[in-house]
C-alpha cells in the first residue's frame, strides 16, 4: 500500500545579524535530512543561501525562512522580509535583466531564477498583526523523483 505524505512547513524567524544567513542553512540541511530529502540539499541550500543574503543586505529589520512541501520530492524555500521593494532580480520586464559583467552585486537572484523550477514574489500589504514587506520563493524539485 502507497503512503501519501501530509504537508509540512517549518518557519524560522531570524534577526538582522550577519549569522542569520549562515544558521538557516543548518536549519534547512537539518529540515531535510530529516524527512529523508537530502538530494535536494544542494540546490535548497544554495536558492535559500541567496535568498537570505537579499534580506539581510536590503531589509533593515528581522527576516524569516520558510521551507514547506506540498507534494512529495517538490520543496518550497521562502524568504519574508519587512522591505516591500521587489528586487530588480525578481521582476519581470526589461528591469530584470541581468547585471552587466562588471557588477559587483545583483547576481544572486538571477542565479535563484535559473536554478529553480519556479519563483516568485509576493508583496504584503499591512494589515491588522501583519507587517507587511514581501515574500520571495523558490521551488526545486527531486530530479529523480525518488527519496533519500
Amino acid at each position: 500500500m502507497a503512503t501519501v505524505s501530509p504537508p509540512w512547513s517549518y518557519t524560522l524567524q531570524l534577526p538582522h545579524d550577519p549569522r542569520s544567513p549562515g544558521i538557516a542553512r543548518a536549519t534547512l540541511r537539518a529540515v531535510l535530512a530529516a524527512r529523508g530529502l537530502t538530494g535536494l540539499t544542494p540546490t535548497a541550500e544554495l536558492l535559500a543561501s541567496e535568498l537570505l543574503t537579499n534580506a539581510h543586505l536590503h531589509a533593515p529589520g528581522p527576516y524569516a525562512l520558510r521551507v514547506l512541501s506540498a507534494e512529495p520530492d517538490r520543496l518550497r524555500v521562502a524568504v519574508w522580509d519587512s522591505d516591500p521593494v521587489v528586487p530588480s532580480g525578481f521582476r519581470e520586464g526589461p528591469s530584470g535583466g541581468p547585471p552587466a559583467h562588471d557588477d559587483e552585486h545583483g547576481r544572486g537572484l538571477h542565479l535563484v531564477r535559473a536554478c529553480a523550477d519556479a519563483w516568485g514574489v509576493s508583496v504584503l500589504r499591512e494589515l491588522g498583526a501583519s507587517r507587511g514587506g514581501k515574500l520571495l520563493w523558490a521551488e526545486c524539485r527531486h530530479s529523480g523523483g525518488a527519496r533519500d
